[in-house]
């Protein structure tokens, strides 16, 4: 894993964004997450919306034996019409836990929570039976996927919303 930019604490406004939310077993939800992003894409394309981004994975809930509540979605510099399959949302406002980094998905996710720990830091999340429930929690892609097609290039944030 190369660390770009090391953990921080860093303040988020509301954010206005477009996405596709699925339920999806936790074993291949990376290549779920690459369907939807195609799928995104092209649903964009169709609408003529080219002044967007990043694109980013949010995980809702997090059960990593179970099903993981998520969404792929893209940043719109305003508030934008979605359709049946294609809704809009937002990611919250607050203070987020950040890291960001290119390759190793798993290990800087883990570094991004052990440095959340070691700093005495409340995320705004809590555990329910169908798993760990985010207020938000997302990996936005700074690399654009429409131009860089290998994921072990992508430059991508962590975050994690500390609770209030």
């Amino acid at each position: 894993m190369d660390v770009l930019e090391p953990a921080r604490v860093s303040e988020w406004a509301t954010r206005d964004c477009l996405g596709i939310r699925v339920v999806t077993p936790f074993r291949g939800m990376l290549g779920k997450r690459n369907e939807l992003l195609d799928e995104l894409i092209a649903w964009l394309a169709g609408q003529g919306i080219d002044d967007v981004g990043p694109f980013f994975l949010r995980l809702h809930v997090i059960d990593m034996s179970g099903p993981m509540d998520l969404e792929v979605g893209v940043l719109t510099p305003t508030a934008l019409a979605g359709d049946a399959r294609v809704k809009p949302s937002t990611l919250p406002a607050g203070r987020y836990a950040t890291l960001t980094y290119r390759n190793h998905s798993l290990r800087a996710n883990r570094a991004l929570l052990e440095w959340a720990a070691a700093e005495g830091l409340t995320l705004d999340r809590h555990e329910t039976a169908a798993g760990d429930v985010f207020g938000c929690r997302y990996e936005a892609y700074r690399t654009d996927p429409r131009t860089e097609p290998r994921k072990t290039k992508w430059e991508v944030e962590l975050g994690i919303r500390i609770a209030d």
